[in-house]
């Protein structure tokens, strides 16, 4: 089992997870963040961080595709180690549903 960032953290990028991560197994896009899965030893500490409820384990129904986005663009996306602000309108974006197929960007990217 790993776990992994599903589409709640687009738009919002909280990075409290990665403050926690105890082997920096987080990587950042222009509009959300991943985990590595193969550098994800597990430990679930990442999970209850997340304000929004974005990261699941790859085990949970629906995980499959999540999984395979994590680990295809945790190999192109820089680790992040240090927590961040979030994105500026998060609040206005973190209840909101189905935003893959509305915002999600592959580009890398990094907010102050």
């Amino acid at each position: 089992m790993t776990f992994v960032v599903n589409d709640k953290c687009i738009k919002c990028k909280f990075t409290d997870c990665v403050e926690v991560c105890p082997v920096d197994c987080f990587y950042e896009g222009k509009n959300m963040l991943v985990i590595n899965p193969e550098e994800c030893i597990d430990c679930g500490v990442c999970e209850p961080e997340c304000p929004i409820d974005a990261i699941q384990a790859d085990t949970d129904d629906g995980a499959e595709n999540w999984l395979e986005l994590n680990r295809k663009f945790s190999e192109e996306w820089p680790n992040i180690t240090v927590k961040k602000n979030a994105l500026p309108d998060a609040d206005k974006f973190k209840f909101e549903g189905d935003k893959y197929k509305k915002y999600f960007s592959p580009d890398p990217g990094f907010n102050g």
